[in-house]
Parts: structure tokens; sequence; C-alpha cells
């Protein structure tokens, strides 16, 4: 790692609002391009951090990690040189295998879950939403939601929104600190209402 990267991934774990590391990285120019309202939770810089580009009101959850490269050209260049010509090139002078990179954008209104990792030359969004653990591999389409490895379309952001606002309201005012802590008595009515939806299902 680069002394410029381990720095600002240092500076990043002192930073403790998303928001705040969000701020960071556009005031030093850490990636190619951060729009309005993204919070990035990763402490950690990822390399060759300009390309990415990141539009606006996006949501970076901890642990997300982006693939811009990859080092499978140091396994291939161990090749002998004679293996290559016979078998992958038609021209019989010396080559190197260069390594792959690749840009990686994210459009407006995207939440990505943790522990997600995007590979390069992908685009996700507008309105989209990647489900924690998932890889990343092709572009997401617009208005969906993706799960799995690798992540595919599994729902639309319309519908988690319709459902979203169709959501039972916590009673008495109860609501979780958000980032912080739920209170016991909402801890209590939560798994009240789980185990209760999970006797429906068995019935």
């Amino acid at each position: 790692m680069s002394f410029k990267r381990l720095w600002h991934s240092f500076r990043l774990c002192m930073i403790r609002e998303a928001r705040k590391r969000a701020e960071y990285c556009k005031k030093h120019r850490i990636y190619a391009y951060i729009g309005d309202n993204v919070n990035i939770m990763p402490r950690k810089v990822p390399l060759y951090s300009n390309l990415i580009y990141l539009h606006n009101n996006i949501r970076i959850t901890p642990g997300v990690t982006f693939v811009t490269h990859d080092t499978i050209h140091s396994l291939l260049n161990n090749i002998q040189q004679e293996i290559v010509n016979s078998r992958y090139s038609s021209d019989k002078c010396s080559h190197k295998f260069e390594e792959k990179i690749g840009c990686i954008e994210i459009m407006d209104n995207v939440f990505i879950g943790s522990g997600c990792k995007i590979l390069y030359n992908t685009r996700i969004g507008p309105n989209a939403i990647v489900a924690a653990g998932s890889v990343v591999a092709k572009d997401v389409p617009p208005n969906t939601i993706v799960a799995g490895v690798p992540a595919k379309v599994i729902g639309t952001f319309d519908n988690l929104c319709k459902k979203r606002l169709n959501q039972k309201p916590y009673p008495n005012g109860m609501k979780p600190i958000i980032g912080r802590e739920v209170s016991s008595e909402l801890a209590e009515y939560v798994w009240i209402e789980f185990r209760k939806a999970r006797q429906d299902k068995d019935n």
C-alpha cells in the first residue's frame, strides 16, 4: 500500500461518521468523483480509487470492497515464453501480460449492503439496492434489487419503497437510535413480532 493511500486510510479510521468520511474523500479527491449526500462507511481506501465514480444519495456500508483491478498478469508472466508463443499468441516476439484495470460507477440513489464486492467495469443503478454479501460482476439495471454470488435481480426498488411505506409503526413512539442502540422495550417488541411471523408461516 502506498504511503498516501495508507495515510488516507488512517485518517478515515479517525472519522466516526460515514457522511464526514465521504466529505474527507471529496475534499482530498480520493475518488474520481463524489456527489451530494454520500455516506462511505469503509475506512480503507480502495486501490486505484480514482477509477471509482460516485453520484448522489449513495450509502456504502461496512465491509464493501471495490475491486478496480486483477493481478492475473503476475501469474501469466511466469509461464515460459515458449508456451505462451505456441499456445496463445500468433506473434513469436517476447510478450508481457499487463495488469487489467477498469472503472466502477455508482449512479444516484444506491444502497450497497455489508460485505459486498463490486468488480471493475461495472455500473450500479440508478435506484438500486445490492444485498449484503453480493458480488457484482456485471452492470446492475436501474430500479432493481440484486443479491447473490454473482448478483442477480431478485426484486424492484419501487416495490421495496411501497412495502416500506406500509411498514407497521413501532408502538408508543419507540424508535431505534440509528446506528447506536435499540432500547430493551423496543427489542422485546421486535422479538415478539419476529416469533409471531414465524408461527404464522408454520401454520
